[in-house]
């Protein structure tokens, strides 16, 4: 079709500026130490999922066995 190229184009300028904007920004931001927080979070998350995945998961209804008949 028409106007594919230019399509293309556009999109690659626009990735090239994205980069670029994400170069600046990893650059110019300190990466924080890895400290307590962090593994608190972690393990909170994943007590989360377990949590989640215990409801979702169907419970085996109790198995009720019939009563013993009464003696005659």
């Amino acid at each position: 079709m028409y106007g594919d190229d230019i399509h293309l184009r556009l999109h690659r300028i626009r990735a090239e500026r994205l980069r670029s904007e994400a170069l600046r920004a990893r650059s110019s931001h300190r990466p924080r130490p890895l400290h307590r927080p962090r593994r608190l979070r972690s393990r909170l998350g994943w007590t989360l999922v377990e949590v989640g995945l215990r409801l979702a998961t169907p419970r085996p209804w109790p198995v009720r066995y019939p009563s013993p008949a009464p003696p005659s």
